[in-house]
């Protein structure tokens, strides 16, 4: 007999944009979530670059999930997204990709794109549920282990069933505006 589930129970966050001085709190956080985190200076270049978009999601003030993407002309490339190892299961990474998603349309962008880790099903789950689709593997991206990434697009954000099923799925957290 199969184990139950628990079922998910969403937390209250404010995703807001990330602050210089934010960066201590999400290098931290970022070592708990990824074999080869970000530099503090990687994320204060981050911070000072033009096209770059960076957001964290705080849960009684507290930092627990980090996401950021560039924005090059009319495309969204989703750079991280992270979420503390006990708090996952709880839509944060999902509540954090739909914010970059309609801010990357807010600012004119048409495509998106990320690439993800081929053994990490559950975040390639995630972004089928947001439309994207598998594009091409990139051979032995990940330095820690030379892991392949999936590279994964979504093509037309712009399109009228697209953004019907994007309404939907931000009517479905709440997000009305």
């Amino acid at each position: 007999m199969a184990a139950e589930r628990a079922p998910e129970v969403l937390i209250p966050i404010r995703i807001e944009r990330m602050q210089l001085e934010d960066i201590d709190q999400v290098v931290e956080l970022d070592k708990k979530c990824f074999p080869t985190p970000w530099s503090a200076s990687a994320y204060s270049t981050e911070m000072s670059n033009t096209s770059a978009y960076y957001i964290v999601a705080r849960s009684n003030g507290r930092i627990v999930g980090f996401a950021g993407m560039w924005l090059i002309m009319d495309e969204a490339h989703i750079t991280t997204i992270g979420v503390e190892p006990e708090l996952r299961g709880r839509k944060i990474g999902e509540r954090m990709l739909l914010h970059l998603l309609e801010e990357s349309v807010h600012r004119g962008a048409r495509r998106a794109t990320l690439e993800v880790r081929k053994s990490n099903r559950a975040a390639q789950n995630l972004y089928y549920k947001y439309g994207f689709k598998s594009a091409a593997i990139r051979k032995a991206y990940y330095t820690n282990n030379k892991e392949d990434a999936l590279v994964m697009w979504i093509d037309d954000m712009w399109d009228a069933e697209y953004l019907k099923v994007f309404r939907m799925r931000r009517e479905a957290f709440g997000v009305t505006a």
